[in-house]
């Protein structure tokens, strides 16, 4: 490539030789004409040789433009800064392009900005939206919980085995860059989320016999017969079991958000029964706040 662009500089520099001497042959023949002693044949011969000078220096020009382009291609520039994940050729190895371009390098432009492809199941795609939380865990770390952010939502399918998976990208922040390219991540996305107390799904489940409320001493008569269709909870104060309705919100199953009916703190009843000297009533560990 450099000797062609050697080649080309060379021309160029004949071409514009010619074209001195024919700028010179011109002036010449133009004022012999101008004196009556050269012929017009001679002067149009002086003006064809000059235009054909002039062409010769813009192809040698441009000849030389496009040699010191395919010179340019002889190096290879990373389009990115970044670190080196996989380098694809050895120093020396001819590299051949056709209609593919080959692969050199494979280049991570910022690792501590990473993506996680996840592949959420069909029957939960729906829920997901632009904007959620994530959070995931890698096998590397096991106790560190990573936080991320539902980027973008891909509509092509994947069917493995007949179940019908679709891509969703999040975005992890990486500061430490304790993540690594390739790893297998178990995400969770937040699809909704509320803050309020914690009471236990079992207090709310639980109901008392009416022979049960005998025995602890609780009037039937007073409590709230409408209490029957909604939720509520068995709260034990100063001693005292007494019935309390709820207004309640998310539940994981396990534990539900209750907005108003209780307070933190107070103990709910899990279970009771009747023992053959005393009664016997379970209660929930103090409400925690979320």
């Amino acid at each position: 490539m450099q000797e062609k662009l050697n080649q080309a500089n060379a021309q160029l520099n004949s071409a514009k030789s010619d074209l001195n001497y024919a700028r010179q042959n011109y002036s010449r023949v133009r004022k012999l004409h101008n004196a009556k002693a050269a012929t017009d044949v001679a002067l149009e011969d002086a003006v064809n040789r000059l235009a054909q000078a002039e062409t010769a220096v813009e192809n040698a020009t441009a000849n030389l433009n496009q040699a010191q382009v395919n010179l340019s291609y002889a190096y290879i520039y990373s389009p990115i800064d970044g670190v080196i994940l996989e380098r694809a050729v050895n120093t020396g190895q001819t590299v051949a392009a056709s209609f593919n371009t080959p692969t050199l390098f494979t280049i991570a432009e910022d690792l501590t900005k990473m993506q996680v492809e996840a592949d959420v199941d069909e029957a939960d795609i729906g829920q997901v939206r632009i904007g959620q939380k994530v959070n995931f865990t890698v096998d590397a770390y096991v106790d560190d919980i990573f936080e991320g952010t539902v980027s973008q939502i891909r509509i092509q399918p994947k069917v493995t085995s007949n179940v019908v998976t679709y891509t969703v990208i999040v975005n992890a922040p990486n500061p430490e860059e304790k993540l690594f390219p390739g790893m297998t991540a178990n995400i969770t996305i937040e699809i909704q989320a509320e803050e309020g107390n914690l009471v236990p799904v079992e207090a709310i489940n639980f109901k008392m016999s009416t022979e049960l409320m005998a025995k602890l001493g609780i009037d039937e008569s007073t409590v709230n017969a409408n209490n029957k269709s909604k939720q509520y909870v068995w709260v034990n104060k100063d001693g005292v079991v007494e019935q309390r309705g709820l207004k309640t919100g998310l539940n994981d199953g396990i534990n539900y958000i209750v907005y108003s009916g209780v307070q933190e703190g107070e103990e709910v009843v899990l279970s009771a029964s009747i023992g053959k000297k005393k009664n016997s009533v379970k209660m929930a560990e103090t409400i925690m706040s979320n």
